[in-house]
């Protein structure tokens, strides 16, 4: 058992608690009758999905929003600090200014800047430079900083990982995971999540409850929980139905002796009023276009410079149809001018950029796709038009928006009221009306519950088109990417066959031995040993589509060879024969690597699984 679990069974009194509380915003309630407890040394992960309400609780914990009933506790010795979603544009200062206002008004001056310089050191931050020159990354490690100067017992972390790049995420692991007080966090990262919780607390349909268990636990035992709830409410609702056929019945109903049972019965009927059924889960589908050529981009010697650094140097590069590659890398080395070099958006200094045939490109460009926060939300997808085409088939935009699990008090009000979460799934939305077989995706994990991060996992694995995605998202990249392209500074760019966990274990490969002083001793055997390698999500993916890609690639292949046993071909089109045998002799090739490919991960599946 975990040091941090086993830790809260000993302890009496928790940091903070919360008891029946109650929360309505003019719908059903946000919060009902939630309750919870946080002990020390805890780090607790609540999940659920977007606009359920969780930043909302997390302000409520901090004392920062009111609620309608109900009590919270903490005692007068916790101290609280909270790190909100949002990071401010401007603060007035420099990082020293903004961390000084963290610390309490009673430390005593050479306390106060013993912490400030630990906090420092700590964030790895200089003292120096104005707030508002910090990139986003580094103002929300300032603002970590901030929250560190008052010494929590309790430290809330809403979305820390925002704006933040991969490494940078690391740290935030390796940091958080050595802090000596209590966790409770909200975050969308499910390989921060499974790193750092010992805990889970699920915020669904008002209620809030507490498994103690891992991430892959939890939506095991979660899955059971809501077959076993509906099975409870069939039964119930079969009871009611008999029940409101005796009423109906009369005379019987109105004998005194029944009068329990009819009072039993009202009861019964407020007890379904109130049942808040859980929402559907959106059903995404992305409008294809007719099918693009074999080769969807080659690079070819390209490099690009920005101001006096060397963003991209020589990159030699083929993307194929079907390959959903993924960018990668410290925020600020080049990956959007990487993307919008590949799209022809922007040329490369020296190299060439080619395209193949019948591209319809869709991009999810967050920063470029602003939304009209005037407008509705059914305008933002259909400008003003009651019907849109999905597939070629006409679809009510209602209809259609409900599909991604807006309301329709939501698909009727402004964008502005919307979360970033809804935004995101809005920009979904709107992007999927679009036929396309090039999909450019710069972020779109940001926001998103994991829930609907899972559905687009799925929805880009049944597309048959060509995938480029910029993300920070690890288990997005492992379970979506075929291909990576990590962009390491000075112009590198590594091509990596997979996933982010087969970078990570590349550069375990290929970091040099330490000297013979340097090497650990062994572990003793009561250390904890390292997680086993598992089939990823991408690898069974892509172990499926091979018998597809195979059969295709026969048929053009089939109907190649017919054509060049056609005498006709060579009197009325002599000059693609050429082209064609060279095309059958690439199809051989590609079917030998895909019969090969398969053969490695059915044996890898079988070793793993077995």
């Amino acid at each position: 058992m975990d040091a941090r679990k086993s830790t809260r069974t000993l302890m009496s009194n928790p940091l903070l608690s919360l008891r029946n509380i109650r929360l309505s915003l003019g719908g059903p309630p946000l919060l009902d009758d939630a309750g919870l407890e946080i002990y020390p040394n805890e780090r607790v992960c609540l999940i659920g999905r977007n606009g359920a309400g969780k930043s909302t609780l997390l302000r409520i914990i901090a004392g920062e929003t009111p609620f309608d009933s109900g009590e919270r506790h903490q005692p007068a010795e916790t101290v609280v600090a909270y790190l909100p979603q949002e990071v401010p544009e401007t603060l007035p200062g420099t990082v020293e200014d903004v961390l000084r206002a963290g610390a309490a008004p009673d430390l005593a001056d050479w306390e106060l800047e013993a912490r400030l310089d630990k906090v420092l050191g700590d964030m790895r931050l200089e003292s120096a430079p104005p707030f508002t020159t910090l990139s986003a990354g580094m103002k929300r490690r300032a603002l970590l900083g901030q929250c560190l100067m008052r010494g929590p017992d309790l430290l809330l972390l809403d979305e820390p990982t925002n704006h933040l790049d991969i490494t940078a995420i690391g740290w935030m692991e390796t940091f958080l995971a050595g802090y000596p007080g209590a966790l409770l966090f909200v975050t969308h990262d499910r390989a921060f999540l499974h790193k750092l919780s010992t805990r889970i607390l699920d915020l669904d349909r008002g209620k809030l409850i507490s498994w103690d268990c891992d991430y892959p636990t939890y939506l095991r035992r979660k899955e059971e929980w809501l077959d076993a709830e509906a099975r409870q409410n069939e039964v119930f609702d079969k009871k009611l139905r008999l029940e409101e056929a005796w009423l109906r019945q009369g005379i019987k109903a109105r004998r005194t002796r029944n009068e329990g049972r009819k009072r039993a019965l009202l009861a019964m009927r407020e007890e379904h009023r109130r049942r808040r059924a859980r929402e559907g889960s959106a059903r995404m589908g992305v409008t294809e276009a007719a099918r693009s050529g074999a080769v969807v981009i080659r690079a070819v010697g390209v490099s690009f410079d920005y101001g006096e650094g060397r963003l991209i140097d020589r990159l030699d590069l083929e993307i194929e149809r079907g390959d959903r590659v993924g960018i990668v890398g410290p925020n600020g080395v080049g990956k959007s001018t990487l993307l919008r070099i590949l799209l022809g958006e922007l040329e490369p200094g020296s190299g060439k950029v080619t395209h193949g045939t019948k591209l319809e490109i869709a991009y999810f460009d967050q920063l470029r796709n602003r939304l009209d926060e005037d407008a509705t939300v059914r305008d933002a997808v259909a400008d003003g038009q009651e019907t849109i085409e999905i597939n070629g088939k006409r679809k009510h935009v209602v209809g259609y928006l409900e599909e991604f699990l807006f309301s329709r008090d939501r698909i009727r009000g402004p964008v502005r009221n919307l979360s970033g979460g809804e935004r995101n799934r809005l920009l979904l939305a709107r992007l999927f009306t679009r036929p396309c077989n090039v999909l450019v995706m710069d972020e779109p994990t940001n926001d998103l519950d994991m829930e609907t991060l899972e559905l687009l996992e799925d929805l880009l694995a049944d597309f048959s088109g060509t995938v480029l995605i910029v993300s920070h998202d690890r288990a997005f990249l492992d379970n979506v990417t075929t291909d990576l392209l990590v962009m390491e500074g000075d112009g590198k760019v590594l091509p990596i066959a997979g996933g982010y966990a087969d970078y990570e274990l590349h550069k375990k490969r290929s970091a040099p031995a330490p000297p013979p002083s340097a090497v650990a001793k062994p572990k003793p055997a009561s250390a904890r040993m390292p997680k086993p390698r598992r089939f990823l999500n991408r690898e069974r993916r892509e172990l499926e589509s091979l018998p597809r890609e195979i059969e295709e690639l026969e048929s053009e292949q089939r109907q190649l060879t017919e054509s060049l046993a056609d005498p006709g071909t060579y009197r009325e089109r002599p000059e693609g024969v050429e082209q064609a045998r060279e095309r059958l002799r690439q199809i051989e090739d590609s079917i030998l690597e895909k019969f090969a490919r398969w053969e490695e991960l059915d044996i890898l599946r079988k070793d793993l699984e077995d």
